[in-house]
């Protein structure tokens, strides 16, 4: 009889999974979740991590750690250096507010749309001094350790100053320098950093070498040297910050860095980097389901997971089932309608025209967006919506918005196999991520990148620039908003998340990975509100990509139908969503890598959380 009940029960359990769900998610995860009382902290690299545990055990608060990470993550080229750029939220808990930091850098003198086209390209280039806009992260740094920090520059560079001395480098950088030394080598003051061993059959440093960065930690301590000096002469903790500032951008550094740059045939000039400043900004918001969700402005890809939201807000996904045809289904169209709209409307809004930002986050653009879905079928011909209306005003690129191609650019496997890795490639490329929390309420969330290998290194400063020229486009049907000139940010896919409930930090979160970032956040986020999973629970559970917006990278190509699948997808799912007109290709791991903290109010305590793959990692105490 026992036999005969436990049958009936796996049948119906089987009958569940079918028609509901794909409900595989860990209930013992393959990575421990993180706990701590008196602080967190979680970046892409177990070195940095352990730096910004340093900061945090010798007094200093989130920012203090943040800043320490962000600094050892430079060091060690964690798919970033330290001529890139830094995006950060803040939760500053003496004001109760979210505060954002904008540490992007701008086109320099002479790139303009014009000059690109005269030198045959069809976008900005992907790598070398011409894909170059100004170095934002040291900048991004300073102002964030002066303003909301506690500590000294000296003491939050001391970590990233004694790496850049010389450090074990890890195999996974080590690999990528030898995987493109060819190109290292077109520029000699990155060959003269990344090949140590030039002329032998690997020229790069291999794991676990003492990788020495003379150059870095030359111009390291010129800002400890210049911040000495200030206090010396009795300027406060924030004067003697913004002093070392002032050298980087306009003094010996600046010049060095311009004249390595325009050596090397960039654009860069000492005027640029005078004149560039970092921007303390209100960031956007959204309210799902009682959550506040903040992310950057327009100038980032992040306001397209509010957006996402706003449409799913009117969907039951909990009642759908985790990763069922139907959540999936749901889920991608409702990112691809939001992603059309990041793809035409996003831009610097500093510059005009003037992003109709307020109608595409209205909750009534987003019921109209949500109608256009399909429940049966993809649409692989999704455009961008009208969100003026919502304003109360009339489209001035309505002829642009019409003769907008849904499908151009589009690849596929069949079509070049060897293509389509090189898209994905792009598609997915990597950052790192940095999330911090103490106990006195401090709560800090970036995506920084740039300048990652193979990276073109600025003279003598050991500083690699940035390759984010390239998100920019060269005509104005693509993107009116996002068309290149001197002094404009162009529009980035990084974007760190924070979330409130109640009026007090929830999450705090954020991933590598190009324009595939914000699609699993939004994934992560529906897991633990949606689906009730812990954070690490979160962070490992097998989530999808859609390919069907335009990469902001290369070639600007898209994978119109592509959905990406984890290699666990039961094969009555696969079945179901190929019938639906996807183009299904799969991956081992498709989680992330998430770095994410929770703030367990009932204990008091911290929850950390770190994807199950590559070398992220957090401590806590």
């Amino acid at each position: 009889m026992k036999k005969i009940i436990f049958s009936v029960c796996l049948l119906s359990v089987f009958t569940m999974l079918h028609s509901q769900s794909f409900n595989t998610f860990p209930v013992t995860t393959q990575k421990p979740p993180l706990h701590g009382k008196h602080w967190m902290a979680i970046t892409g690299k177990p070195l940095a991590a352990t730096a910004g545990a340093m900061i945090f055990d010798r007094g200093g608060n989130a920012v203090d750690a943040a800043c320490a990470m962000l600094a050892a993550t430079c060091t060690m080229w964690d798919v970033l250096s330290w001529g890139g750029e830094t995006q950060a939220l803040i939760y500053n808990p003496r004001t109760g507010k979210v505060m954002a930091i904008n540490a992007l850098g701008v086109a320099p003198t002479g790139a303009t749309a014009g000059f690109f086209k005269s030198e045959g390209y069809k976008y900005p280039p992907q790598y070398g001094p011409l894909a170059a806009v100004t170095p934002g992260t040291p900048g991004g740094l300073m102002v964030m350790l002066s303003e909301y920090g506690t500590m000294s520059l000296r003491e939050v560079l001391a970590p990233a100053m004694e790496m850049a001395a010389g450090y074990p480098i890890e195999a996974q950088t080590a690999n990528s320098i030898e995987r493109n030394k060819r190109r290292i080598k077109e520029w000699p003051y990155s060959a003269k950093v990344f090949l140590p061993h030039a002329g032998e059959e690997r020229e790069a440093p291999a794991a676990g070498e003492i990788f020495v960065q003379a150059d870095l930690l030359a111009t390291l301590t010129k800002l400890v040297e210049t911040e000495k000096l200030a206090l010396k002469k009795h300027k406060s903790r924030k004067e003697a910050i913004y002093a070392a500032y002032d050298r980087f951008y306009r003094g010996d550094i600046a010049a060095e860095f311009a004249r390595g740059c325009q050596e090397q045939g960039g654009l860069i000039t000492t005027e640029d980097l005078a004149k560039w400043e970092v921007k303390i900004e209100e960031p956007l918001m959204t309210e799902y389901r009682g959550i506040e969700v903040y992310k950057l402005q327009q100038w980032t890809q992040g306001p397209v997971m509010l957006q996402t939201l706003n449409i799913l807000e009117n969907f039951n996904l909990k009642e759908m089932g985790y990763n069922s045809t139907r959540y999936i289904h749901t889920l991608y169209q409702a990112m691809n309608l939001a992603f059309a709209d990041r793809d035409f409307y996003y831009g610097d809004p500093a510059f005009p025209p003037e992003e109709p930002m307020q109608g595409l986050l209205s909750k009534e653009y987003a019921g109209e967006r949500g109608r256009l879905i399909n429940t049966e079928r993809n649409d692989p011909a999704v455009r961008p919506g009208d969100p003026y209306p919502f304003e109360g005003k009339v489209n001035p690129f309505a002829t642009q918005l019409n003769a907008w191609q849904a499908d151009a650019g589009t690849i596929f496997p069949s079509d070049d196999p060897g293509q389509y890795e090189r898209f994905l490639d792009t598609f997915t490329s990597g950052t790192t991520s940095i999330e911090a929390a103490d106990e006195e309420g401090w709560v800090v969330s970036v995506t920084p990148s740039g300048g990652w290998v193979p990276a073109c290194i600025a003279g003598n400063t050991g500083i690699g620039m940035s390759q984010r020229m390239q998100s920019f486009v060269l005509d104005e049907k693509e993107n009116p908003f996002n068309v290149v000139e001197p002094g404009k940010r162009p529009r980035v896919t990084l974007t760190p998340t924070l979330a409130m409930k109640d009026g007090k930090p929830f999450l705090a979160f954020a991933k590598q990975g190009g324009d595939e970032q914000d699609q699993l956040l939004l994934q992560f986020f529906l897991n633990i509100v949606e689906f009730g999973m812990t954070v690490q629970e979160a962070c490992e559970a097998p989530s999808f990509k859609t390919l069907q917006m335009y990469s902001s990278f290369g070639d600007h190509e898209k994978a119109s139908g592509g959905l990406v699948l984890n290699n666990s997808m039961p094969d009555w799912i696969r079945k179901e969503l190929g019938s639906m007109g996807y183009r299904l290709t799969f991956q081992e791991r498709t989680s992330g890598p998430v770095n994410a903290i929770a703030f367990d109010r009932e204990h008091g305590t911290f929850w950390g959380g770190s994807s199950n793959y590559g070398e992220d990692y957090g401590i806590g105490w």
